[in-house]
């Protein structure tokens, strides 16, 4: 070396032992030289490569880019000028050293190297270029050096050596310095790169090298985020790699290349094996029977390799960070370790210790800059597999066949998509652990081993068998978290039943003991939950001791093998670092190796999935046809799948261009397997099948999309007002629209959840018809629909002068009257043709047809007899039967033809809020409500909303709602639990206080004294730490099971107290959503997450105070630290938290689409819109990923800013160290230095926390809201009860009474004056919304007085107890109400009555029979609404509530529709006897019942019309007289 540079290459005593540290010329003049060089050109081969597949457009070439190509060209002038100048010396005879020829050379052709990439750069698009930045940067890094050495050489000396090297050396410092700068700015955007038509494209894409490495392009998002919540429309589009478009594209690409693969080989092992068959040669048959077996073993193709090839390569290049990131961990220990070194050395020269602080900041920036990107890599990967996988399992579903669809569930598909997609999606974040963890193990060990020898090995020990422990708490935990979900679904499934009969429940006041059945699941609940408590404090306990033991048995084996062995701060606070880095890794492995288990679980699924057998696209010929026909199939059979038998079998038809086929036959012939086999949805087994043109089918289950109607029928079409119109008209389309709410802009729910079967049949055809297509197959679209309608269809539509005359149509059809008008018939049976012909000659036949006719004339010529309804009011009738099916308690108001459509309206709004129509109960009554008929509405407004849309959480939450949550958990519990936590604080800082105090001992001959005493101590400090997490964890779960249990306790008192009024304008679905979802946050997620936020805040800050301590300085940096990680927490929680919110709103519509889609396909092939059907399923998961996406970045930007300031109080707390060297201890540096290292990641988890403590807090806020609303009278007053045997008489007096159903609503009920005596029958009629059922209502208070009073025996109702009213009262109402639970129980839920009591009651009831009948007699379970009771026994049951109880005032509202005339019988003769001397109130819709009562109270309007005998009111011929006329009676 010494020859080449021609002085000496090292000098530590320059170098290193000194002051003023300066580097030899020999060295300055080759290693800082050539630094850069070797970078370069080491990265050049792979940096082209990249640049030769990244085309972007060229950028227009700018001044930027001329600036820095012309300091690059200097730059080269001015090396190579050194170059020169060495040969001018040659020849001056002055031999300079080789190493001015080689560096100059070598430094010159670099700098032209740099200045061409620049320009190639530019030519490829590139805006801003990394590698180059770091060579710049290397440059001026490795330039400082020789030029600070420059200056002091001169300075010392007085005067400049070689004038010239020392002035181009200048020239070139302050070149690079340049180019550096201008470097980090960034380019234009480049020319020609693909317009792009984004409104708001991703900054990223344009974004500069050092913004993307920091992550900064996102801050623009964070900062909008704070101001305001995010919308859709600030979302930025996605990145053209990210696009399901692109994604999906390629993973098909490749898994259709493995499916290639595997098909070649198995063709391969065909071909091999016939040969051997073939030529039987020698021994030819066992060969054969080789090649056979093989190919059992041939491969399926595999899903894996496919998406290995399509994500492998941008998954390493995240791997490859995760290397760096890996190994950078190490270097802080070492530097530790030099840097307590130093400390100890009070010779030191301080450059040294500022050296190593530097160190550590810039390795801890650099590890916090790799994570981050390993971190992006590997989400952005996770993103992109979701995307593709969901986007294959959506396109694969669309093309099997109807076996293989059989074979799996929808639900199953969407699980695919949903559950498995995600799995891989959660794996692959923590993938690279699979190999990261075991390297970082293995590196701990081995610097934990030269550092204290074999005695690690008894931690490491401690390490690996709280590995089985944490595990089998794992299982644990698992099983009681089944146990709870079963308890919380059957509280949940009670809860929906008590909303749904809540009328019920206060009509005979048994709300109390529904509470009690509730409370006592909640306690069971509760139970668990409290056990589960135990075994996650007991994990946090092992899992927060850990290291802390594991170093305790190290330290203690060390100390205790050889008296030799002194614990010094280096080797404690060193080791004490290292096994902090190996906590994470040992952790994680066991939770990545079960992810990797159920993840493989999920590939088999989705292979098995995406290896169905697809639909052959080419079993229905679509070009050639004999001329003529439309359709022609010769010899063919079909089935429904390879396995089955054939369903069709020897089909010959032909069809001609124009006809209209009628096909017919008994059910399950095959009408509908022929459609189907002509759309090509079954396997064809032989023949030949040919269908020319386009097609439109209607199946017979109508399919309807969510979307508006409108859009359902145009169905991706072109909209032509004017052929809409007509499709319209002719589908009797037009009388529908005026009902629905929004006319053909109404959103339709799933399923069609909204429309009625006939209309979802009309919308379905009309799509066919609007499809203007050439073949038509119609399969049985009349029998969903009226006769009348029917009728109308078929002369509009298909008959043959309907709008499609002159198509091919083929419809399947049972109507008989439609059979003369047709073309052709075909009779099928038995999967044959049985006959083929025109009505007339089958007619002639007298076969099968004929046999056929007579067997359907029958209930035909019925159905035709029937007067044909007007076209206007078959809407009418269908609203009256939506109405009198469920008609409740409830008809104040007489709805006229408006209320009827303003009834529908609301119908359709309640479905869209998301059908939370609660089980449509009392939805005649919410119509009533509304609005009084009085004023009909202008026609069309869809907002007009009875339902109140739920509002959503924005913003930040209120401190109240924390001081809420406080105040149900205890005041004092939670000053008791940050108590502890603080103790649990000290007891820690403690125990390391004292492990660098134990380091700190003098050493006296080569041993420390008084071992055993500092390891007691230590243990006891450590253990004591354990028990006080052990004690916080669990008072804090216990705190939050005593806030979950009253916040839910309050919440169910309230709903049973809350009046009739709030059930009735407010969804089911919402009230239900407050006792499952919220409560679920309050049980299971709040207590964790505050126990992270608590943990992590202490940790932070007993680092803050150990370091402060330490190093008193540190204080003043604290503040500006402080507020730059307040604001960076502020703008994240912000922003990630609607970030979430909008990405969870934007998922479910991707599975209800594709469910939707599912339940379509044979719809969607046969309109041939796949393609669209895939695109807008892209769409939506683009859509969704676009708030996905921002949400991961928000991640890194966090991580990286927040792990910024972290790296800073390391900085500082070294820094610190290194200026108070003199007054430190090496103990007490070691000690604030490690504990430094460590509040990064508590810093980054204490921000997490904060996010989802805040975000999930709201459930407090929602829960307290619905605790809170305004509740009905007391249940009983004290001092008020009336007596035991009140109402003895049962008379009933109404003083001037008015009543309404809710503030701001008029009248139900008008000054009504009225007196029934005791024991008097009276039946109550009137025209609907009259007012009957109301006044029974004011009878029990459900509807309170708005003036005027009742009397019962001359109490006022309204001065008692609601229950002493109600229990006093029966009721048997309306719609028979049971609850799932026995018999018993629906009976007498309060245990009241013995055994015989009730028998007598169900033998009275006409029930004894069946219930004797039943194993379980009276504990015979009825299932959920009694769906095990016919209709007609479900009222018994009410009749024998009625019966036990019995009391003097018995209220019969009569139902309607749905009893049969038998039990209607029986129940009004038990009336009749067991009710003889009772006052029987009856609201009466057959007259005949009532006609032998007392006397009869006509109600007109809310008022008294007439109140007499029925003979009077007959004889004076008023309203009563009419409606007996009506009725046949007079």
């Amino acid at each position: 070396m010494e020859a080449f540079c021609g002085s000496r290459f090292w000098d530590s005593n320059l170098s290193v032992h000194t002051d003023n540290p300066d580097l030899t010329p020999c060295f300055q003049n080759t290693v800082l030289a050539w630094i850069p060089s070797i970078y370069l050109w080491s990265a050049l081969p792979f940096y082209l490569l990249y640049l030769k597949h990244n085309k972007r457009g060229y950028i227009v070439l700018s001044v930027l880019s001329r600036f820095k190509t012309l300091f690059g060209v200097l730059l080269w002038c001015v090396s190579w000028a050194d170059l020169f100048y060495s040969f001018h010396e040659l020849l001056q005879n002055r031999t300079p050293p080789p190493v001015y020829f080689v560096t100059p050379l070598i430094v010159g052709i670099t700098m032209l190297l740099a200045t061409l990439l620049i320009q190639y750069e530019r030519l490829r698009g590139v805006q801003s270029s990394g590698v180059l930045i770091i060579f710049w940067f290397l440059s001026v890094l490795c330039a400082v050096g020789p030029f600070r050495s420059k200056i002091m050489t001169t300075a010392a000396q007085g005067h400049v050596n070689e004038r010239f090297r020392f002035t181009t050396f200048y020239i070139y410092f302050a070149l690079i310095i340049m180019e550096l700068i201008l470097s980090c700015f960034k380019e234009k955007p480049p020319f020609f790169s693909p317009v792009s038509t984004d409104s708001n494209p991703c900054p990223e894409l344009t974004s500069g090298f050092l913004s993307r490495l920091t992550f900064w392009w996102f801050t623009s998002m964070a900062i909008l985020g704070y101001k305001r919540p995010i919308e859709d429309k600030d979302l930025w589009s996605l990145n053209e790699d990210d696009t399901s478009k692109a994604i999906v594209q390629q993973l098909t690409k490749e898994w259709d290349k493995e499916k290639a693969k595997c098909k070649e080989k198995e063709d391969v092992t065909y071909v091999k094996k016939s040969n051997n068959v073939l030529n039987h040669v020698g021994d030819g048959p066992e060969e054969a029977e080789v090649l056979i077996r093989d190919k059992k073993h041939n491969r399926k193709p595999s899903f894996l390799k496919a998406l290995l090839r399509t994500f492998g390569a941008y998954f390493l290049i995240g791997s490859f960070f995760k290397l760096i990131q890996d190994l950078l961990a190490f270097v802080n220990p070492q530097l530790l370790s030099a840097l307590i070194g130093f400390i100890k050395n009070k010779d030191a020269p301080a450059w040294w210790g500022f050296l190593i602080a530097a160190l550590m900041f810039i390795c801890a920036v650099l590890q916090t800059l790799m994570l981050h990107q390993h971190f992006q890599y590997s989400f952005v990967t996770g993103m992109r597999l979701r995307t593709g996988i969901t986007g294959v399992i959506y396109r694969k579903s669309l093309v099997i066949t109807n076996s293989a669809k059989r074979s799996s569930t929808v639900g199953e598909i969407v699980n695919l998509m949903s559950v498995d997609a995600q799995r891989f999606m959660d794996l692959v974040a923590f993938l690279n652990m699979l190999w990261s963890a075991p390297l970082q193990i293995f590196l701990a060990l081995y610097f934990l081993w030269q550092t204290l020898g074999p005695s690690v090995l008894a931690g490491v020990a401690v390490m690996v068998l709280l590995i089985p422990f944490n595990a089998a708490i794992a299982m644990k935990t698992r099983a009681f978290q089944v146990e709870q979900m079963r308890y919380k679904d059957s509280r949940i499934k009670l809860m929906n039943e008590i909303l749904g009969g809540i009328k019920v429940l206060k009509l005979y006041a048994w709300e109390p003991s529904f509470s009690e059945k509730v409370l006592e699941i909640r306690k069971n609940e509760l139970r668990v939950l409290k056990k589960s408590a135990y075994l996650n404090s007991l994990s946090s306990f092992a899992w927060i001791s850990a290291p802390f033991l594991v170093a305790l048995t190290t330290f203690a084996v060390y100390v205790s093998v050889d008296e030799k062995n002194i614990l010094d701060a280096e080797k404690a606070f060193v080791s004490l670092s290292l096994f902090n880095i190996l906590k994470f890794p040992l952790s994680m492995l066991p939770q990545v190796i079960s992810y990797i288990v159920q993840t493989s679980v999920s590939l088999k699924r989705i292979q098995q999935f995406l290896s169905h057998d697809e639909l052959d696209p080419n079993s229905v010929e679509t070009k050639v046809i004999a001329p003529g026909n439309a359709i022609s199939v010769a010899n063919a059979s079909f089935s429904w799948g390879k396995e089955l038998k054939p369903s069709l079998k020897d089909i010959n038809l032909l069809v001609p261009t124009g006809a209209l086929v009628a096909v017919v036959g008994h059910v399950g012939c095959g009408k509908s397997s022929l459609m189907s086999a002509l759309l090509g949805e079954m396997e064809k087994l032989e023949g030949e099948v040919a269908v020319k043109g386009s097609v439109a089918y209607v199946p017979q289950q109508a399919w309807i999309q969510n979307a508006t109607l409108k859009d359902n029928i145009l169905f991706g079409q072109a909209p032509n007002e004017q052929k809409y119109q007509n499709v319209l008209e002719a589908c009797a389309l037009k009388t529908d629209l005026e009902v629905l709410p929004g006319g053909d802009q109404t959103e339709i729910g799933e399923k069609g959840i909204n429309l009625s079967g006939g209309q979802r049949q009309r919308v379905s055809l009309a799509r066919a018809v609007y499809s203007n297509s050439d073949i038509y197959l119609l399969d049985d679209p009349l029998s969903a629909v009226d006769s009348h309608v029917a009728r109308h269809i078929f002369d509009k539509v298909i008959g043959p002068d309907g709008v499609l005359k002159g198509k091919t149509r083929i419809l399947v059809t049972h109507g008989i009257s439609f059979l003369p008008q047709v073309d052709h018939i075909v009779v099928l049976g038995d999967g044959k043709i049985s006959e083929m012909g025109s009505y007339q000659d089958l007619l002639k036949q007298n076969k099968a047809f004929a046999e056929f006719l007579r067997n359907y004339a029958l209930d035909e010529d019925i159905r035709e007899d029937e007067p044909t309804v007007l076209e206007e009011e078959e809407e009418v009738l269908l609203a009256e039967d939506t109405l009198s099916i469920h008609t409740d308690l409830a008809d104040n108001e007489p709805v006229t033809n408006e209320a009827r459509k303003q009834f529908l309206r609301q119908l359709s709004v309640i479905s869209s809020e998301g059908g939370e129509c609660p089980n449509k109960m009392s939805t005649k009554r919410r119509v009533c409500e509304k609005k009084p008929a009085e004023s009909p509405l202008p026609r069309r407004n869809p907002n007009e909303k009875l339902i109140q849309a739920e509002t959503a959480e924005t913003g930040t939450v209120k401190l109240t709602v924390f001081w809420q949550y406080m105040k149900a958990v205890g005041p004092v519990i939670c000053f008791v639990i940050c108590f502890l936590y603080c103790c649990q604080n000290a007891a820690a800082i403690g125990a390391n206080v004292w492990l660098s105090d134990w380091t700190n001992e003098p050493v006296i001959n080569g041993t420390q004294h008084n071992t055993a005493m500092r390891i007691g101590v230590y243990a006891a400090l450590g253990l004591l730490q354990g028990l006080i997490v052990l004690i916080t964890s669990f008072t804090l779960a216990m705190g939050g099971i005593k806030a979950a249990r009253s916040l839910h306790a309050a919440l169910l008192e309230n709903k049973f107290h809350t009046p009739q009024s709030f059930y009735d304008t407010t969804p089911t679905g919402r009230i239900i959503n407050r006792f499952s979802k919220d409560i679920y946050v309050i049980d299971e997620v709040i207590p964790p997450s505050i126990l992270m936020f608590l943990g992590t805040f202490f940790t932070s800050l007993s680092t803050m105070i150990v370091i402060i301590a330490s190093t008193p300085l540190f204080a003043v940096v604290i503040v500006p630290l402080a507020i730059v990680y307040f604001f960076v927490q502020r703008f994240y929680v912000a922003t990630s938290r609607q970030l979430k919110r909008l990405e969870s709103v934007s998922r479910s519509p991707i599975y209800s689409h594709f469910s939707e889609t599912v339940s379509g396909t044979s719809v969607i092939r046969a309109y041939g819109r796949v393609k669209s059907f895939i695109d807008i399923s892209d769409q939506k998961i683009d859509e969704n990923q676009k708030s996905h996406y921002p949400g991961i970045v928000s991640n890194r930007w966090l991580g990286i800013r927040v792990e910024f300031v972290g790296n800073c109080i390391v900085l500082f707390a070294a820094l610190f160290a290194v200026i108070g060297k003199n007054s430190l201890n090496p103990g007490l540096v070691g000690l604030s230095v490690s504990y430094a290292l460590q509040v990064t990641l508590s810093l980054n988890f204490m921000v997490r926390a904060t996010s989802e403590l805040e975000t999930n807090i709201v459930a407090v806020e929602r829960i307290k809201e619905y605790s809170e609303t305004e509740t009905e009278a007391p249940w009983a007053i004290e001092g008020k009860s009336p007596p035991q045997d009140w109402p003895s008489k049962g008379e009933v007096e109404f003083v001037n009474y008015s009543a309404r159903y809710r503030k701001g609503l008029d009248l139900v009920l008008k000054g009504l004056n009225l007196q029934v005596h005791g024991g008097e029958k009276i039946g109550i009629v009137g025209r609907t919304g009259a007012g009957k059922s109301s006044m029974t209502l004011c009878l029990f208070r459900i509807l309170e007085a708005a003036k005027g009073e009742i009397k019962i025996d001359g109490v006022k109702i309204a001065e008692i107890g609601l229950h002493d009213l109600r229990s006093r009262l029966t009721i048997i109402p309306q719609d028979p109400v049971l609850f799932s639970g026995t018999l018993r129980m629906n009976l007498d839920p309060f245990n009241k009555y013995s055994d015989e009591e009730i028998w007598k009651a169900l033998e009275l009831s006409h029930l004894k029979t069946f219930v004797s009948s039943q194993p379980s007699m009276l504990e015979y379970e009825c299932s959920e609404g009694g769906e095990n009771l016919s209709v007609g026994q479900r009222q018994l049951v009410c009749l024998a509530r009625a019966l036990l109880r019995k009391t003097r005032i018995l209220i019969l509202d009569e139902a309607t529709a749905a009893i049969d005339l038998e039990t209607d019988g029986l129940i009004q003769m038990t009336i009749r006897t067991q009710f003889e001397d009772c006052t029987v109130l009856t609201i009466a819709h057959r007259l005949n019942t009532i006609m032998d009562y007392t006397r009869v109270l006509v109600l007109d309007n809310g008022t008294v019309a007439e109140f007499d005998t029925p003979a009077n009111l007959i004889a004076s011929k008023g309203i009563f007289y009419s409606m007996a006329k009506d009725a046949g009676l007079a």
